[in-house]
């Protein structure tokens, strides 16, 4: 008899936003790991293994790339669990594990939960009218990637709002201990809406096509799921000031025209005030 490998979403929140069926099946799993690679929660792990009442494996950058097939094997002959922060798919590194687990011949059963792709419904723009999301990446002193900006710049010719989901460097290694073999990692860094901005700016100045510039109403969006999460809508300008605390952050870029009476009230709602 095959055991299947249970990928169970967490939502957005903490570890009480688990689904009772996800609870239940942890529970009664024999390995519970978290994948603590393309999102965080905001409880810690001791708080997650007391409200579980289960011991949890974090499972970083290193292991899903390098160590994920032992997981795999296990789950051959043993219920195990991977806990996602957000919903099961919400980043490609899932899918990848789900069809390694498929091509092992394990079962796979998904326990899906809110993910910020449905969540920055709270700014009151309608879901039906966002196009491509965009992941907004770091600089680096000679790498200045652009394709986030061009395609917001898509977006805007269909007349489509743009979320942004911004970078996140967990367990990153600099180039000199990559090259001399050491297991030194760089202190995690979590880009904020204010960097963000900063880059478009940036790209703005360069390439100058008019996609995006101080007056360009923005969201913010910080700690989605959480109590207390912050919505905070303004100009460009205006966002660059606030200090959004800690992460997850997210931006959104409304389409100007594409703004119906509904929306502009529940953005008045959030707008910042000077």
């Amino acid at each position: 008899m095959r055991m299947p490998l249970y990928l169970i979403g967490l939502g957005l929140g903490d570890a009480k936003d688990i689904t009772l069926r996800g609870l239940e099946i942890v529970k009664r799993a024999s390995s519970v790991y978290l994948e603590h690679y393309t999102a965080i929660l905001n409880d810690t792990l001791e708080e997650m293994e007391q409200l579980y009442e289960r011991k949890v494996i974090i499972a970083d950058r290193e292991f899903i790339e390098q160590q994920c097939d032992g997981m795999l094997e296990e789950a051959r002959t043993n219920d195990v669990c991977m806990l996602v922060v957000g919903d099961v798919f919400c980043a490609t590194t899932h899918c990848d594990i789900y069809l390694r687990a498929v091509e092992k011949g394990v079962q796979v059963h998904c326990i899906h939960n809110a993910g910020i792709m449905t969540a920055v419904g709270i700014s009151g723009l309608s879901l039906y009218n966002f196009g491509r999301t965009v992941s907004v990446v770091f600089f680096t002193d000679s790498w200045h990637p652009s394709s986030f900006y061009d395609k917001m710049g898509e977006n805007l010719k269909n007349e489509l709002h743009t979320l942004c989901l911004l970078d996140i460097k967990v367990k990153e290694q600099s180039i000199e201990n990559i090259v001399k073999g050491r297991k030194i990692y760089e202190p995690p860094r979590y880009m904020t809406v204010n960097q963000a901005i900063e880059q478009l700016l940036w790209l703005e100045n360069e390439k100058k096509q008019n996609i995006f510039n101080l007056d360009t109403l923005c969201i913010g969006l910080t700690r989605v799921g959480s109590p207390d999460q912050r919505v905070i809508a303004g100009t460009a300008e205006q966002l660059l000031k606030v200090d959004f605390g800690p992460p997850l952050h997210s931006l959104i870029v409304p389409h100007p025209g594409q703004i119906s009476e509904m929306e502009m009230e529940m953005i008045n709602h959030w707008r910042i005030r000077d």
